[in-house]
């Protein structure tokens, strides 16, 4: 009985597909960063907020916060009111990432911001269903 459960068991690991590294491993985006007179320019921070799946907006306010700068959000860029070095940004848009996007849980960024009715921000995770609460940024 043992060598037959062990055959069908093989068979079953055999026709399991293999899973990619590609697929597995999310890769927070860089920031592509210029300083302009005494401004700072994100040039893709538009396709950072698609990544992150939040509202522009939000992310906005979270930078400016972190950076003690203003900002403001032109079509797909983000202005920053200071010059502001491409590592420090970077450093910042992996903390939102960290913070905010990525399930603490399962490690996907398949996740999604509620408000609770105590005015508390809670992060959901679609992937594996997880749920914690967070600071307001």
């Amino acid at each position: 009985m043992d060598t037959n459960y062990d055959k069908l068991l093989d068979r079953a690991f055999a026709k399991l597909p293999t899973l990619s590294a590609e697929n597995v491993d999310f890769k927070i985006p860089l920031a592509d960063s210029m300083v302009q007179g005494a401004k700072t320019l994100i040039k893709n921070f538009g396709q950072i907020a698609d990544v992150a799946r939040r509202d522009k907006a939000e992310m906005a306010r979270y930078m400016a916060k972190e950076l003690a700068a203003p900002t403001s959000v032109e079509e797909q860029r983000l202005i920053i009111s200071s010059k502001v070095n491409s590592d420090v940004i970077n450093a910042k848009v992996k903390k939102y990432f960290e913070t905010y996007v990525i399930c603490k849980e399962c490690h996907k960024p398949d996740t999604h911001i509620e408000s609770t009715s105590r005015g508390f921000l809670t992060i959901v995770c679609e992937a594996c269903g997880a749920r914690y609460t967070i600071k307001h940024y």
